[in-house]
């Protein structure tokens, strides 16, 4: 598929940029793969670089507010000084690694609510106003996150909203200066005992680590209380473990729990659905705002048609690219 954004002149008479894409959709780890191509205008110019960039929108804390901004998070030289001559065309094809850690913007086939993902391509002339190009990137979930987002699905979670905050996780290895967090309502099961769950995904090439908080209510005569579960899915042996059960099992113990599971929690074997015991570790109390990375290798074919319904119940299908890309010049308004 090629996809094509807009056309950027620079200046009456000067040369025009189009970023083309064979693909807009990827995973973590994998390559995006296109050409930038060039057009000459009614004089020779010089070109004196072009760099394309990773960029997403990233909320960070201030005293006592938020406030949010586009933040390029890979970079990737592409070409250097050259003259570009008059109505000639100039080709240049490139490779684009997906960072492991990159946000993801597309689950089950639709978009989630608050993200976005961008190529920017940004070419500088010499004696010209510099130009760029912005095109969306749909990032979907390796095949391990696919398998713990179905079973978030399964147990009745519907999906809320999902950011990229700037920070670390506390006994994460990260790459990238933010995490997602994907938020999610609470299951009829556990309604009443928990407001929220949210799900941060940490990827390299070999495992994920998945980082859940459970905003547990309070009682009549108790405050509510934040709880951090940290547990790491390696791909090898990701469908060998029923996850859903396994998530069931540790919200189970910990509404039962007066104090909660804070400080350490239990590790779930999980035989179910999937057979077999999974590959992972379990830590506990982690401190909020930090960073992820992860990647896996199972297609979305592995995710089951009923549990996506489900997940998808709370999510606007529809214009979230169009409303954030929706700009014809400009770095930062796009976000």
């Amino acid at each position: 598929m090629v996809f094509r954004k807009l056309m950027h002149a620079f200046g009456a008479g000067g040369p025009s940029v189009d970023t083309v894409l064979e693909r807009s959709d990827c995973r973590p780890g994998e390559l995006v793969r296109g050409e930038v191509r060039l057009r000459g205008g009614d004089r020779t110019v010089t070109i004196e670089r072009i760099e394309l960039g990773l960029v997403t929108r990233v909320e960070f804390e201030g005293g006592d507010h938020e406030q949010a901004g586009g933040v390029e998070f890979a970079r990737l030289p592409l070409s250097g000084r050259f003259e570009l001559r008059e109505h000639s065309d100039q080709v240049i094809p490139f490779q684009f690694p997906v960072p492991w850690e990159a946000p993801v913007t597309t689950v089950f086939g639709q978009p989630l609510r608050g993200m976005a993902v961008g190529l920017k391509t940004e070419v500088s002339v010499a004696k010209a106003i510099d130009a760029g190009d912005l095109d969306p990137i749909r990032i979907h979930p390796l095949g391990a996150q696919e398998l713990f987002l179905d079973a978030v699905a399964r147990l009745g979670f519907t999906f809320r909203n999902a950011d990229v905050e700037y920070g670390q996780l506390r006994g994460v290895p990260q790459q990238l200066p933010f995490y997602q967090e994907i938020e999610f309502f609470p299951a009829p099961q556990y309604s009443g005992r928990l407001n929220e769950l949210e799900v941060t995904f940490v990827a390299n090439p070999h495992a994920v680590d998945v980082v859940l908080e459970v905003d547990k209510r309070g009682g009549l005569f108790s405050g509510g209380t934040d709880t951090f579960h940290h547990l790491r899915i390696d791909y090898a042996t990701a469908d060998q473990t029923d996850w859903a059960g396994y998530l069931d099992g540790w919200l189970q113990q910990l509404l039962a729990n007066a104090g909660g599971y804070g400080h350490g929690a239990p590790a779930f074997g999980g035989h179910g659905a999937f057979g077999g015991h999974g590959g992972y570790s379990s830590h506990g109390a982690y401190g909020h705002h930090g960073h992820r990375r992860h990647r896996g290798g199972m297609g979305m074919g592995a995710v089951a048609g009923g549990a996506a319904a489900g997940f998808l119940g709370g999510m606007v299908a529809g214009e979230v690219f169009e409303e954030v890309f929706d700009d014809d010049g400009g770095d930062d308004d796009f976000f």
